[in-house]
């Protein structure tokens, strides 16, 4: 129920239902059925709508003024109770995004590893969606992911690299040869996403509806695979990763992603909960800091 009243309130916030479903990174027809499942579940209506209009009922207001603060505390108790379950004491968990290739994570691993060989390192992949919800529901301790929502204040924020949007396209192509590449001129070609079958819907709402890309898409569950099918000339990648790996050098090229001739850009970044005490968590930090 949670959720469902954080989709509520985001609705009443920004009173529409489209920016809501935007700012949540979900669609709008499902941030519309489950505020009907809140409403069936408290046994009252909430909003009263209009066709695309709405407007809140006398119990919709006092619902959404009720649950403004109380949320947040819910989610701080839930969050310390599991903590207490888990006793992480002697573990470190860290999520990391599969897309973004970085030398410098695993070099921060492994000197982790041989500076603290009591401590269990638990290590997840996944894409932004799966890290925002393991790092939101206390299930990891640190996560390195991209930037695609506003910082927020309980979390520590620590952006450890801001790069250049790029796509990985063959080296065969035309598009190869240019010095930048808008998204309308990929309009023809598949756009490939590194992304599981529960994680497809979300990057590609992201990509299309924020980067701004209008292609087809192609889903691989590596990039490794990824850059196979580039190579093969299946479509292009936005490429996350620091660089091209040697074995690709010949057969895949890196174009700068603009828009409106201006370079597109992406912060990578490690965040993790002011009120999460796990001691590890500020050595793993200094020398990711130091790799990066």
């Amino acid at each position: 129920m949670i959720k469902q009243i954080k989709y509520f309130q985001a609705v009443i916030k920004y009173n529409s239902f489209t920016k809501a479903a935007e700012e949540c990174y979900i669609s709008q027809s499902a941030i519309s059925q489950q505020i009907s499942a809140l409403e069936n579940e408290l046994g009252v209506t909430l909003l009263q709508r209009n066709g695309r209009k709405f407007s809140l009922t006398p119990a919709g207001e006092y619902f959404y003024k009720s649950t403004l603060g109380l949320v947040n505390e819910l989610e701080l108790i839930c969050s310390e109770a599991k903590r207490i379950a888990n006793d992480r004491s002697d573990t470190l968990s860290v999520g990391y995004l599969k897309s973004y290739d970085s030398t410098a994570i695993q070099l921060a691993f492994a000197e982790f590893a041989e500076r603290y060989p009591e401590v269990n390192i638990s290590i997840t992949s996944g894409n932004h969606e799966k890290l925002y919800h393991l790092l939101i529901e206390n299930k990891a301790d640190i996560v390195l992911n991209d930037q695609r929502r506003a910082f927020n204040k309980a979390y520590n924020n620590l952006i450890l690299r801001t790069s250049a949007c790029n796509i990985e396209i063959s080296s065969r192509h035309p598009i190869a040869q240019l010095e930048s590449v808008e998204p309308f001129q990929l309009k023809d070609m598949p756009c490939i996403l590194v992304a599981s079958e529960k994680e497809r819907e979300n990057e590609r709402d992201y990509y299309r509806d924020y980067i701004g890309i209008k292609s087809d898409f192609v889903f691989a569950e590596t990039t490794d695979e990824a850059r196979m099918l580039v190579a093969g000339g299946r479509g292009y990648f936005p490429a996350e990763s620091e660089d091209i790996p040697k074995h690709y050098a010949e057969t895949v090229t890196r174009v700068p992603l603009t828009f409106r001739g201006e370079a597109l850009r992406k912060n990578y970044c490690a965040f993790w909960d002011k009120q999460n005490k796990n001691p590890h968590i500020e050595a793993f930090i200094k020398i990711l800091q130091q790799k990066f």
